[in-house]
Formats: structure tokens, C-alpha cells, sequence
């Protein structure tokens, strides 16, 4: 794509946020686009969104299960920015028509005490640089059709990574942990939608361990010459399939013993 593209296709993703009205696939009106090319539109997104005046709180790893990159027919994980005005607590509300077609992930999230950056990045870098761990929910949405209405082709991983890696929304527990408190892996939540459950599963449906994908995170922002921060929150991706979350929905994660989180959308 060239830089005109890419700046059309950010102001175009901005307006859809906006408006909430969705916009086309960018992988249907740019067919050659590459994964540099959706990182680039998400750099320029995330630039326009700065000069409205919001800041970076963290990150956020997607498509980390093995069914979901066999799903789109990839190998790799994808990463987006959490913003400021993305931070929900448990028990919050979501105002009616803040999102356009929002759905839930459950996850375990990082809060970093120190800066984590290399190629050469380890596990037990990983470790030694996080504060503590909280259960989470990343609240999805799309400002990118799911398919094309004339073709029925479904979004892609370029359409995803271009749209901030399709985040919206990061929701925390009050209740955190130590990082060697629980064996993440087997660390496993009940989601529940209006009381009754709809999905179930484990942290090890995450690379087969979360600390696993804050590695491959580090090691991936080291190839561009960025960092994750002190302080950073990092999603470190979900283990249940995506839960759709329409207006009255009232959403319970149940972590067991690690804690639980909950959010309701009027």
C-alpha cells in the first residue's frame, strides 16, 4: 500500500469509530495487502487517535488459540494498542450503542512493573518484569464489516490487525495475583451470559502458556523498534471462543479461585 492509502484507510477506520457506521474490508479494495501494510494503517490509527488527545495504557495479543489461526489460516498471533479510554472496571457498565457489535473475551491480563523489550527476550525476563496478573475480559468490536455483503468474503487478518487488532475494550478484576501465585496454564474461567454459560477453557488454549504470548509480544515490537512499558496492562490473548454481547447483556466471567470479573451492557 502506499502512505496515501495507508492514511486513507486510517482516516477511514477513525470515521467508522466515530460514527459507527462500518466500513468495507480492506482486503477486498486492497488485495495485495501485506501484514506490514495493516501494521502501518494501525500505526496511523493509533497516531490520530493520540491527537485527539488519548494515551497508551497497554497492549493486547490476539488470535493466539490454535482454533483461531487455523480459523483464518495462520501461524502467528497479532497485537494492538490499549488506549485510555478503553479501561473498564468489574461491575462497570457500557453505555447503549458505545460499540457497534461488541463481543467478549475472557483472559488473563499482565500489569508490568518493569519495561520488558529484545529479540533476545526470555521467560524468565517476562516473569522478573511483571507486577502482578488480573482476570480480564477484552470487550471486541469491529469497525470493519465481518464479510463482504456482495461476495460473502469474511474479514481476514489484515482487515483485523488495520482495525487496533478489532480491540475496543479492556475490563479488570479488582482481585490480582503474583505472577507465580497460580500455574497460569491451568488457570481457567466459566462465562456466563445473563446466567446462563456459554463457553468455558483454559490459560494453556493461550501459546500453551500466557507468559508464552508476553514473550512473543516483546520479541515482535523489538523487530520495530518498540517496547512493552512499565505500567503497561498486556492482554495476553483469550482462551474462549468470542461471546457476543448485544445490548442487555450482562456478562459473568468466574475465574475460581484466581478471582472473577463482570461487566453489563445497557
Amino acid at each position: 500500500m502506499t502512505p496515501e492509502e495507508i492514511s486513507q484507510a486510517a482516516a477511514a477506520l477513525l470515521e467508522a469509530d466515530r460514527t459507527g457506521q462500518q466500513i468495507g474490508l480492506l482486503s477486498l479494495r486492497h488485495p495485495g495487502m501485506t501484514l506490514d501494510d495493516a501494521y502501518a494503517v494501525q500505526a496511523a490509527l493509533i497516531a490520530a487517535k493520540y491527537a485527539e488527545g488519548r494515551h497508551k495504557i497497554g497492549w493486547k495479543i490476539g488470535l493466539t488459540s490454535r482454533a483461531m489461526q487455523q480459523a483464518l489460516n495462520i501461524t502467528t498471533p497479532d497485537s494492538g494498542l490499549l488506549l485510555d479510554d478503553m479501561l473498564f472496571r468489574s461491575g462497570d457498565h457500557v453505555a447503549k450503542d458505545r460499540f457497534i457489535q461488541p463481543r467478549i473475551e475472557a483472559e488473563i491480563a499482565f500489569v508490568m512493573a518493569a519495561p520488558l523489550s529484545g529479540a533476545d527476550c526470555t521467560r524468565d525476563d517476562v516473569i522478573a518484569a511483571t507486577d502482578h496478573v488480573v482476570p480480564a475480559l477484552e470487550i471486541l468490536d469491529t469497525r470493519v464489516l465481518r464479510a463482504d455483503p456482495d461476495t460473502g468474503q469474511p474479514r481476514v487478518i489484515t482487515d483485523t490487525i488495520s482495525d487496533n487488532a478489532a480491540n475496543a475494550g479492556i475490563v479488570l478484576s479488582a482481585e490480582t495475583h503474583k505472577i507465580n501465585a497460580h500455574d497460569l496454564r491451568w488457570v481457567g474461567a466459566i462465562v456466563s451470559r445473563n446466567e446462563v454459560v456459554e463457553e468455558t477453557g483454559l490459560g494453556a488454549g493461550v501459546l500453551n502458556d500466557p507468559v508464552t504470548s508476553v514473550l512473543w509480544l516483546a520479541r515482535r515490537l523489538a523487530e520495530h523498534g518498540q517496547s512493552i512499558d512499565a505500567g503497561d496492562i498486556v492482554l495476553s490473548g483469550s482462551f474462549i471462543r468470542p461471546l457476543e454481547a448485544p445490548s442487555g447483556a450482562d456478562i459473568h466471567a468466574d475465574f475460581g479461585p484466581f478471582g472473577s470479573v463482570q461487566i453489563t451492557f445497557d
